[in-house]
């Protein structure tokens, strides 16, 4: 089975982004896949990707053949630090901070 990392369109019309995948390459893209390892947001200003590099390095030591764009994301998360590439799940309270955050610089902008 050749398996290859590669993005799944994901979205609307004008509101594309991307999902790094593994899937077996007999495949479609738009098929069935293996595993979800993280995604990419092109529109998206600053970090627009997050990728789970143990994953990554798991997959790549089995054999796993990366496209372009996504050996490309892969060379880009490898040089970040291991907090800022890896996706992980939201939490309340980080919300919370980031709207008080935004709060607060709306009010300063406004004095």
């Amino acid at each position: 089975m050749a398996v290859k990392i590669r993005l799944r369109r994901m979205g609307s019309r004008n509101a594309a982004f991307y999902r790094v995948i593994v899937q077996d390459s007999r495949f479609a893209p738009t098929g069935r896949f293996i595993e979800t390892l993280g995604w990419y947001d092109p529109k998206q200003e600053g970090n627009n990707f997050s990728l789970n590099i143990d994953r990554v390095n798991y997959w790549l030591d089995n054999g796993a053949q990366p496209s372009e764009t996504a050996q490309s994301l892969i060379k880009k998360a490898a040089a970040l630090p291991a907090e800022k590439s890896v996706s992980g799940e939201v939490k309340e309270e980080e919300v919370a901070a980031v709207e008080a955050e935004e709060v607060a610089e709306e009010a300063t902008e406004e004095a």
